[in-house]
């Protein structure tokens, strides 16, 4: 009875009103998750997160970051995950990991970065490898994490290891993941380093801006999770045996970091698109207000 009285009254705000409620402000208000099954809702960069768990706040091979932007949280899914590519950290001879943002305790839009991150299936993991799994709040809120990548964005720097590239390939085979981003210098080395027979799974390795000094995991949606929408697959995936490396050596190396000059009069530009910060209730899955409403 509570859930339906109170979607009622945000459905009975006036028009105008309701408009005006953006979404990354009424969600990211809520300090806990939704009391409900597990379930993430509508895509990456367009949704919500119903029944989100927790990642605590420090484990015996991680940690969470930033603890003061509530970020920990995550479907089940990728909270067992990160808790598994801890210990293979560890393996590796780190002291765990330094988990950065995954979602808000009920996803949705974020107040501040991210344009994804919405349905609890995202995570940044940081490149900074740990000394130590037991920093204080204070100490995770003034500590950063490193460059992989040289400032002219065409090499990995002396911070890059062996160690880096095996914890990414250790992801890159989990069959929980879907695609994992890193700067394009990263995906460059791992492709020059890869052993040529065994490189299948660099295709979930993308190349992206802003990812010097994290990784950012994604996981397919769930089995059973009927209202998560599939990411659609890219090109690359579309071919057989594609590895990303020939597109991304090419595309990256030429055309991005040494652009073409133009031989054609440029197009208009673009039509502004709306940042997700900029959606209202209204354009999430209805099942978001639902997620807000709950206890």
């Amino acid at each position: 009875m509570f859930r339906i009285l109170a979607i009622a009254a945000l459905l009975s705000l006036p028009a105008t009103a309701y408009a005006e409620k953006l979404a990354n402000k009424l969600l990211g208000a809520k300090e806990v998750a939704s009391q409900q099954a597990p379930m993430p809702i509508g895509s990456y960069a367009k949704g919500c997160g119903a029944g989100l768990v927790e990642l605590p706040e420090t484990g015996p091979s991680w940690q969470a970051m930033r603890l003061s932007r509530n970020r920990n949280w995550g479907h089940p899914e990728m909270i067992n995950f990160l808790v598994d590519l801890s210990q293979t950290a560890q393996r590796l001879g780190w002291a765990g990991l330094y988990v950065g943002d995954i979602s808000q305790p009920r996803g949705g839009p974020m107040t501040s970065g991210h344009a994804s991150h919405q349905i609890g299936l995202d995570a940044d993991i940081w490149q900074l490898p740990p000394k130590r799994v037991n920093l204080s709040r204070a100490e995770r809120e003034k500590l950063s994490s490193i460059p992989v990548r040289s400032a002219d964005q065409k090499s990995v720097t002396r911070n890059w290891t062996r160690t880096h590239h095996e914890l990414m390939k250790a992801a890159a085979l989990d069959p929980r993941v879907d695609r994992i981003f890193v700067a394009a210098a990263v995906k460059i080395e791992m492709c020059k380093t890869a052993k040529s027979s065994d490189k299948k799974w660099l295709q979930k390795i993308r190349p992206i801006q802003g990812h010097d000094s994290h990784f950012h995991v994604r996981l397919k949606c769930p089995a059973g999770a009927r209202l998560c929408q599939t990411q659609k697959p890219s090109v690359n995936e579309l071919s057989k045996g594609g590895d990303g490396c020939d597109d991304t050596l090419m595309w990256w190396v030429t055309d991005y970091l040494n652009p073409p000059k133009p031989t054609k009069k440029p197009k208009e530009p673009a039509k502004r698109t709306r940042h997700p910060r900029e959606y209202t209730m209204a354009d999430l899955p209805k099942q978001c207000l639902d997620v807000l409403a709950s206890p």
